[in-house]
């Protein structure tokens, strides 16, 4: 095709929603916050692919499935390609099935990266080549990091990287209430020593800091995972995290019990936890957030990731009745600001010409922005303009994005199912509930040791 959309703008003029130039583009080119001019000038060099079909199977059903063809409309505009993908619920045992029977698609996006390492050491992804590596370093905040998570060892043993990451949640969030902020003249810290600070500031006036809630029925335990997650991150260099998930270091090493006592020191002490130490961990993490909208306020400060306002109560503003705050880093540690999340990572799983030029035009700014506008699609992409975002809350979220210099998953999520979601879950309450952190400890080190 090989040609620009804003060349005769006014042919494609057309408001969000309708029918255009093939009835598939939602935003009209030229309008809107969107970085048309780069779209425009790959589009200028598209490769030709009229009548190759391109297949992408991933864990994205109804609505976000449609979201995303809506983005990939604009590369089949360009190219003439056709791409179809299919969403699945099952998506992480299909792909394993097809791939061993040699019917994978083109290109696979994976929840998480563990299962696309599995399949790297096997031969089933192709790999993305030092070019995307050294482009996602680049244009992606904490870009090494990225680079790493979607670097995998080889059927040989050799590092490549496999995966591009597109579509990324962030965990290291702190939530409350700027009304109830100002009432009692807190001011939102800038640092871990602030928190703790304001922590006890708190205390001292007679109230209450913090909600935390560990329960989540079969699952319970896990909010207070993310919380160790993140202290490691904020007391340890990047590379003892990665040892501490692979268990290259023991779990009971001294650095990781000292992350669990950290949690232990907001989570364990009567005076800073709505309902004392002992509600936390039989707390509905769905419940727990419910404390900092009721009048008088039960705590002040909520830890927890960027989907909890699904728990908030009914008519709760963004920017009004509450907001978020990173959670902080050590002033004195020098380790910058690391943010624990997750997110979607692309990879190619059948090879071709079309398949690269996906993954290239998942480079655009257009491809995350279009996104952006429709759903809580969240992007380290340092290249796109905040004001695609479709409100003020997914806006804060991407430049907490923007604001990271090292980026991890979710430490559970990488661990053996028997620890990461078994353990060190039950660990954790445990935990909560008055053990011993180094007992603790050893016992998770010991389960992971049996399932070797």
């Amino acid at each position: 095709m090989k040609k620009s959309l804003l060349a005769g703008v006014g042919a494609f003029a057309l408001t969000v929603g309708m029918a255009q130039a093939g009835g598939h583009l939602t935003f009209a080119p030229g309008d809107g916050p969107f970085s048309w001019d780069s779209y425009n000038a790959w589009a200028e060099n598209a490769p030709d692919l009229s009548g190759q079909t391109i297949t992408i199977f991933g864990p994205w059903l109804s609505p976000e499935d449609g979201y995303f063809n809506n983005a990939l409309a604009y590369f089949e505009e360009a190219t003439g390609a056709d791409v179809i993908y299919t969403g699945s619920d099952g998506f992480e045992q299909q792909i394993v099935i097809d791939a061993e029977a040699g019917s994978a698609p083109n290109i696979a996006v994976f929840p998480q990266p563990g299962l696309a390492a599995v399949m790297a050491a096997k031969g089933q992804l192709a790999p993305l080549g030092d070019g995307m590596a050294n482009w996602v370093r680049d244009n992606y905040a904490a870009g090494q990091s990225w680079v790493d998570l979607g670097t995998f060892a080889d059927e040989n043993g050799n590092d490549q990287m496999y995966g591009f990451f597109y579509n990324v949640n962030v965990k290291s969030l702190v939530w409350y209430s700027p009304e109830n902020f100002e009432d009692a003249g807190y001011e939102v810290p800038e640092t871990m020593e602030d928190l703790k600070a304001l922590t006890e500031q708190i205390v001292a006036d007679g109230e209450v800091p913090w909600c935390i809630g560990l329960g989540s029925g079969a699952a319970t335990g896990w909010p207070a995972t993310d919380w160790v997650e993140d202290m490691m991150l904020r007391t340890q260099p990047p590379e003892v995290y990665d040892q501490w998930v692979s268990n290259e270091m023991p779990f009971n090493d001294e650095r990781v019990i000292a992350a669990i006592e950290e949690f232990g020191w907001f989570a364990r002490d009567d005076a800073k936890v709505s309902g004392g130490a002992g509600a936390v961990a039989s707390t509905d993490f769905r419940d727990s957030p419910k404390g900092l909208f009721s009048s008088p306020p039960q705590c002040y400060m909520h830890r927890q990731a960027s989907f909890v306002p699904a728990f908030f109560p009914e008519g709760v503003e963004f920017g009004v009745d509450t907001d978020f705050f990173y959670f902080p880093s050590y002033a004195d540690k020098d380790l910058g600001n690391p943010v624990l999340g997750g997110g979607t990572l692309m990879a190619m799983t059948n090879a071709s010409e079309g398949a690269m030029a996906v993954m290239e035009y998942l480079q655009l700014p257009i491809a995350h922005e279009v996104m952006m506008a429709q759903t809580g699609f969240l992007t380290p992409h340092n290249g796109v303009n905040l004001e695609a975002y479709k409100d003020d809350t997914q806006r804060g979220l991407g430049e907490v994005l923007l604001g990271a210099t090292t980026f991890r998953f979710d430490g559970s999520d990488l661990m053996p199912g028997g620890v990461g979601a078994g353990t060190f879950w039950s660990g954790m309450v445990d935990y909560a509930g008055g053990k011993d952190a180094t007992e603790v400890a050893t016992e998770i080190q010991n389960s992971w040791d049996a399932l070797k």
